[in-house]
C-alpha cells in the first residue's frame, strides 16, 4: 500500500491495515456483489486543495491542535464484482467539519469565523495490492439540507471510476435525505448505510467504521 501520507504520520497507515488482510476471501463463495451506487459529487469538491492532502484529516500538517469531534476509524476495500481487490485506485474523500463548513471557498468563505481551522477536511489513500484503505477522520455532521455523510471518489490513472456517499446507520435524517432516498434498490441503500461502532479499549471513545466500494 502506498497511503498519501507523510512520514510523521506513517504509523496510520498500519494501524488499521491488518484488519483486512485476506485477497479476495469470499470472491469464489460468493456471486456478484452488491455494484455501490454513484452518487452526485455534490458543489463542494475543493476548489483549492491543502497543502496537506495525506489519510489523516485530524491534524492538519505537523500541527499538535486535532480537529473538533468524534475521531473515526474510516477503512474498507476497493473491489470490482467478484470481490477482486482493485490496485493502484485513488481513493479520494471530502466532508464537513464539525460545524458543517465543507474545504470550499463557495462555503467557507461565508463561514470563516465558525470553519475548524484543525480539520483537513479532505484527504488521499493509494490502494495496494489488497485494494485496502484507511483514513483518520471524524464522524460525519449533519450539513443544512443533508443527512450526515462523507463523500468519495475513486480514480485510477486519469480515469474516474466512481463518485458516491457513505452514510451514518440508523441516523433520523437519512429517510429525508433526498440523495439518499434517490437510492431505490434496497441492496445499495444498505451497501452506502454503515455502521460508526465505539473502539474497544479506546481511551478516546475512537470509532471504527468499514465502508466497501463495488466497482462495476
Amino acid at each position: 500500500m502506498r497511503p498519501i501520507i507523510s512520514d510523521r504520520r506513517l504509523f496510520l497507515a498500519s494501524a488499521a491495515i491488518p484488519l483486512f488482510t485476506v485477497r479476495g476471501a469470499f470472491a469464489n463463495l460468493l456471486d456478484d456483489l452488491t455494484k455501490t451506487p454513484a452518487q452526485t459529487e455534490g458543489p463542494f469538491y475543493p476548489n483549492k486543495l491543502p497543502l496537506d492532502t495525506d489519510n489523516d484529516l485530524i491534524v492538519v500538517n505537523d500541527g499538535i491542535t486535532p480537529a473538533v469531534g468524534e475521531i473515526t476509524h474510516l477503512t474498507g476495500k476497493i473491489l470490482d464484482l467478484k470481490g477482486n481487490p482493485i490496485k493502484n485506485a485513488l481513493v479520494e474523500i471530502w466532508q464537513c467539519d464539525a460545524n458543517g463548513v465543507y474545504l470550499h471557498t463557495g462555503d467557507s468563505d461565508k463561514k470563516k469565523d465558525q470553519q475548524d481551522k484543525n480539520f483537513q477536511g479532505f484527504g488521499r489513500f493509494l490502494t495496494g495490492a489488497s485494494g485496502e484503505y484507511y483514513f483518520r477522520t471524524i464522524k460525519p455532521v449533519p450539513y443544512p439540507g443533508r443527512t450526515p455523510h462523507i463523500h468519495f471518489k475513486i480514480k485510477q490513472g486519469r480515469k474516474e471510476l466512481l463518485v458516491t456517499q457513505c452514510y451514518v446507520k440508523g441516523h433520523a435524517g437519512n429517510d429525508r435525505d433526498g440523495i439518499y432516498r434517490s437510492v431505490k434498490d434496497e441492496k445499495q441503500r444498505e451497501a452506502i448505510t454503515i455502521d460508526f461502532a465505539k473502539m474497544k479499549n479506546s481511551k478516546a471513545n475512537e470509532l471504527a467504521a468499514k465502508f466497501d466500494v463495488v466497482i462495476a
